[in-house]
This record gives C-alpha cells, structure tokens and sequence, in this order.
C-alpha cells in the first residue's frame, strides 16, 4: 500500500530539529571553551585582561589560544632550589648489646638463707647479693685449721730429733742411717703441712663462697630462686643475670664498599655515631664509632661494627632493634632540592625547571647525597632556580602550567563552570575588593602568586558576565 501523504514531511521534520539541537549544543561548548577573559576594573589589557600577550586572554598568555586555555594547565608546586650544608651519613639497623652478661650461679650447696637484690634494680660490683647456710662450711675451716696445726707441730719436733742426731753423728755416737731416716721424715712433714694449708685455704675460700656477691656493676634481671630453697654448686639456672648497661654498645654491619671510608674517617680523629628510634626521628643517644670486625661476611658483604654509648640515662636496652646513624663528613654549600623534584628516565635523572613564561624545561642532572627529605645535585641545575616538586606526572618538556594558588583562579577549573559556587564566591569578593580598595583585581590575584614569578589574574577575567557588571558598577 503507497504510505500516507504527510509521512515523508513529518521525517524531514524530525532530522532538521536533531540537527539543529546538535548545532546549538556545539556552540554551547564552543563558547564555554573560548570565553574571552573581562578586563578587570582600571587594569591595563596586558594585565590581566583579554589584551594580547596578556595572561589572561591573549593569543600567547597562558589562558589564551597560544596556551590551550588555562583549563588545560597542570597545576603544580615549585620550589628553589637552595644551598645547605648536607651531612654524609651512613645508616644501618642494628641491635643494642651490653658489654658484660653474667649468670649468677652459687659455687657451693646448701640452703639460701637470704635474698638481698631487687629485681631489676641496679647493682654494683661487690654488692651482697644472696647468702647460704655457712655452717657447714665452717665446721670444715675448723677441721682443716687443725690439721695443719698438728702436721705443723709433728714436723717441729721431727726437726729437734734431726739437729740431736746430727750432733751424735758428728761425736760418731749414732749410725749415719738413722740421721739419713730422720732427715726423710722432716721432709716429709714438711710436705703434709703444705697439704694441710691448701685444706684449710681451700675451706676458708668455700666458707666465702656463702656469700654470693656481684662479679660486675649493671642492671639485675628476675631472679629464678627464692629464700629457703637448696641450691647446689654450679645450678645452670643461677639465681639471676646480670647485663652492664652503662655503657653500652650497639652491634651493627656496614657494606664492605664502605670499610674503606670509615677507616679514613677514624684516621681523622673520633667518628661521631647516633642511635634514633625506628622512625629514624627521635634521637636516642649519641656516641662513637668503637671497632670494625676483621673479616667480611661473605653471605651478605657486610661487615660487624659497634659504635659505643654513655646510656647514662638507660635509654638503651639490652636486645633493642635501633637505626646507627654514623657521620662520615659534611657537603659545604651543596646545591640541594627537595627528594620530589628529581625524576628518573630513560636518560637518567632529571628535573623541571620553571621558566619566566610559566612553561617548563626538562633539565637532566645528576644526583649526590641523599638525606630523607633533600637530595644534592652536582651538575646541571644553579641555586635559585625554581624546580617542580609536585604535579610533575602529567608535564613533558614546554608544557605550559600554572602554579600553586593560581589554579584556584583558573578560567578552565571550577571558576568558569555556570551556577558554581566557588565562582559566585570569587566574583562576589573581586566586585568588593574593587569597589572598596578602587585596586585592579589582576593586582589581587597576582599578591598570590608565588614572589619572583610574576602576577597572574586569569582567574578574575572567568567571571560571567553580570558579575563584572556588578562590579563595574560598584566601581
């Protein structure tokens, strides 16, 4: 069947109206893309405003047409890079040990009458620290005392007999044989005396073992025993441990590329050594470099180290995990940036340097002493240029940005988006500050800017249009 005569004109309807929706929804972009920027009141074109050149709206400013409109700058964070004097430091982890461990153990048996420590606390050398039962060993004094008293005695009187036969020998009253006898017999005497006098040595010394005193000065551990139980000579547990904290050493390993420097170093006199805590920011005590080890390990190229502290105060403890911290030198006035300015690529490490016209330069440099927050750079960059630290991922080398708070004034961020209410707030204060002070909001905004690298007022040349209205009016 032929198709009803007002169909055809119905479908050419319908195709000229979506063209011209589609036409009126390009212009409508077109025109929020390529707004031109408003003249802020009294401000020359060059400023601030629409005038070429200008950073506002010009061909070659940055928010114009030779900048690809400041919408499409990177907002980024510089800073200048500087001179400081950077130590070189030489970290490693390591573990605090203290210079004498000794367990208490008794060196007799019998019951333990007293215990005279407090856990924990410190002692010194000589100090009482436990008693046992000393009767026994009294009783054995006694015994061996008076051996060596009769034993003294026999050989006195062995020695007369000697001299009188001697004397009848000489007056040939008496046979040789029997001066020869006796003369054996003081001999040996003698040797049961000295047998006796170790005896009684040996029991004066077990007597003083009763007392149980602290062989080095340090900090008391718990103790394994109490009062009223026996203990017997030699006990692997021992009554307790005594650790020498004061002072003390932390035992730590160095690269083997590094043994070199710091034998240099300890040429020049003391090597200064720090111990911080595990975030590398508190200081825990400060010392020096003691002793290197005399061989390299050869599983992990490294070799042991301890570096010496006061602990005066008993900040370290025995068994602790801390950071060694030596200096080996310092850098005088080193050229230094912040650690995220430098930037790694396939050609080495680089930065970008901002230039007068709020384009960046990639700049190739090479790196030197690194601290946590700052890195020197040994060639390729002066002290005083301004370097990107932040918002460095999306530029290239000549890419145009903007920096720190002059995105917030930007025409292409949220300032030129209509029924924004960052935009009404920024056009309500741009309409006071002109009609209260008299003074260019180009001016305003430029105060914002970072000092040395020139005003920007491309914010304020975003306003609609009844916002400069009001403010022309205010003025």
């Amino acid at each position: 069947m032929p198709p009803p005569p007002g169909r055809p004109r119905r479908r050419g309807l319908g195709t000229l109206v979506a063209v011209l929706a589609l036409g009126a929804l390009l212009a409508l972009a077109w025109t929020l893309t390529h707004r031109p920027a408003a003249t802020p009141a009294g401000g020359p074109p060059g400023a601030g405003g629409p005038g070429p050149g200008g950073p506002g709206g010009g061909p070659g400013g940055p928010g114009g047409a030779g900048g690809r409109g400041g919408g499409l700058s990177s907002t980024v964070a510089v800073v200048p890079a500087r001179r400081a004097d950077v130590p070189v430091l030489l970290d490693s982890l390591g573990t605090v040990v203290p210079m004498a461990t000794v367990t208490v153990r008794p060196q007799v048996s019998g019951p333990l009458l007293q215990v005279l420590f407090k856990e924990g606390e410190l002692v010194k050398k000589g100090q009482l620290l436990a008693t046992i039962d000393p009767r026994p060993y009294e009783m054995a004094l006694m015994q061996a005392t008076g051996a060596r008293q009769r034993d003294e005695a026999q050989l006195e009187n062995a020695k007369l007999t000697l001299q009188r036969y001697r004397t009848l020998l000489a007056q040939d009253s008496i046979a040789r044989q029997d001066v020869d006898t006796q003369a054996a017999l003081v001999r040996q005497l003698e040797g049961t005396v000295v047998t006796d006098r170790a005896n009684e040595g040996t029991a004066r010394l077990n007597l003083g073992y009763t007392r149980i005193v602290a062989p080095i000065s340090g900090r008391v551990g718990l103790r394994t025993v109490d009062a009223g139980n026996l203990v017997t000579a030699n006990d692997a547990t021992g009554l307790a441990v005594i650790t020498q904290v004061a002072p003390i050493d932390v035992q730590f390993t160095l690269p083997q590329d590094k043994v070199q420097e710091v034998m240099q170093r300890l040429a020049d006199g003391p090597l200064p050594a720090r111990a911080l805590d595990r975030t590398r920011v508190t200081l825990i005590e400060a010392g020096r470099f003691s002793t290197l080890d005399n061989l390299v390990d050869t599983s992990t190229g490294t070799v042991k180290a301890k570096a010496r502290f006061a602990n005066e105060q008993g900040r370290l403890f025995p068994n602790q995990f801390v950071n060694v911290q030596l200096e080996l030198r310092t850098l005088k006035d080193a050229v230094v940036v912040p650690v995220t300015a430098v930037r790694n690529g396939a050609d080495g490490d680089f930065v970008y340097v901002l230039n007068p016209d709020r384009t960046v330069s990639q700049r190739p440099v090479r790196r030197g002493q690194a601290t946590p927050e700052l890195v020197v750079i040994t060639r390729g960059l002066e002290a005083g240029e301004p370097v990107v630290t932040e918002g460095a991922d999306r530029l290239r080398d000549g890419a145009r940005v903007q920096v720190g708070g002059d995105a917030a004034s930007s025409p292409g961020r949220g300032a030129s988006r209509p029924g924004g209410g960052e935009r009404r707030r920024r056009g309500e204060a741009g309409a006071a500050a002109a009609s209260g002070a008299g003074a260019p909001v180009g001016a305003a905004s430029g105060a914002a800017g970072p000092a040395g690298w020139g005003a920007s007022g491309a914010g304020d040349g975003a306003r609609p249009r009844r916002e400069r209205a009001a403010s022309g009016a205010g003025a």
